[in-house]
């Protein structure tokens, strides 16, 4: 039994949109990396007084900074990640859906053609 062109197309795009989420799902789980390892270098961070010196990594430099700038920068790039997440987890929720829903169709459309 050939399967019709529609239902051919449909099952493209399906794939494409497979390939899509788990792009989005390495993506969001290479920023929960990221907010660990922020979170871990902050938390070291605030276990030091003001007076500790602190270096930043600039490519293969370390170049000393202020300890209340590396504070902020830390609780900035914090901030900014939690915020990455927050909005590729929206996109992955959304691509899940249109899986789901473009999943629904064709097996609508295979069972339709089976009888």
């Amino acid at each position: 039994m050939e399967i019709p062109e529609n239902i051919q197309q449909q099952l493209n795009q399906f794939q494409q949109l497979q390939q899509q989420a788990q792009a989005v799902s390495m993506q969001v789980q290479n920023v929960e990396i990221q907010i660990q390892e922020t979170e871990k270098a902050l938390e070291e961070l605030k276990k030091t007084d003001s007076s500790t010196e602190v270096f930043k990594q600039a490519g293969t430099l370390l170049i000393k900074v202020d300890y209340d700038d590396a504070l902020a920068d830390m609780a900035d790039k914090l901030e900014t990640l939690e915020l990455r997440k927050q909005t590729m987890s929206r996109q992955e929720e959304r691509v899940m859906k249109k899986l789901e829903e473009m999943q629904a169709t064709i097996q609508a459309a295979m069972q339709g053609m089976g009888q």
